[in-house]
């Protein structure tokens, strides 16, 4: 049983680090099992096709990246608009420590399988759906306390929310276009504005990593 659970993790930590770096399409079933280290069968025994793949790796990514988001945006001993601009400075951590790893900014994994698979695939566009809908509820609630403290200003807090997110992944695409962080530089101002929150800087946000 442990050999079995090994060779499933085995191929979607392969298969993940496939996608970041290359994409989807352009993968195949023998290349994701070769990087893996397990048989082809083994694939098929977990798997029903690629998609599936595509789905679990999804799945594993953004309970990773959830946490993360909880973790900072969660924490009620900070003001809500510091955390919001924590979670900016600490994707920018995680960014600049993928470039330092491999040369390059892979960008957002959700972001990236957007692009290239939401008008050919229904099950992975809804289930980006899903995930980029999660953020935008998580952001939500931050904004909603920044209003409520008087911090913020908006009509709709919610599409606010939506607003945030697009901006992040939106400057994360740019800095994977540009291979350049220096593209997120503007990103808190942009979202001050965007909430009509107060000009004074939040304050500064420890860079600890988050997953994009």
């Amino acid at each position: 049983m442990g050999r079995t659970s090994d060779a499933k993790d085995k191929i979607l930590n392969a298969a993940q680090e496939l996608m970041e770096r290359r994409g989807y399409s352009d993968l195949g079933v023998a290349e994701i099992c070769k990087v893996a280290g397990v048989p082809k069968g083994s694939f098929y025994y977990f798997f029903d096709s690629k998609e599936t793949l595509a789905l679990a790796v999804l799945d594993e990514h953004w309970h990773a990246q959830r946490a993360d988001w909880q973790r900072v945006l969660g924490d009620d001993g900070e003001p809500p608009l510091d955390r919001l601009r924590r979670l900016f400075t600490q994707t920018e951590a995680g960014l600049q420590a993928g470039q330092r790893s491999c040369g390059t900014i892979s960008g957002c994994m959700f972001g990236n399988l957007t692009l290239e698979l939401s008008n050919r695939t229904a099950p992975i566009r809804e289930r980006l759906q899903e995930i980029f809908d999660a953020q935008a509820q998580m952001v939500e609630e931050v904004v909603a306390q920044a209003q409520v403290r008087g911090e913020a200003t908006v009509a709709d807090t919610h599409e606010a929310a939506r607003s945030v997110v697009a901006q992040l992944e939106g400057q994360v695409l740019f800095a994977k276009l540009y291979n350049s962080t220096q593209r997120l530089d503007t990103l808190w101002a942009n979202c001050q504005a965007l909430l009509g929150a107060a000009s004074g800087r939040a304050a500064e946000a420890e860079a600890e990593p988050v997953g994009v």
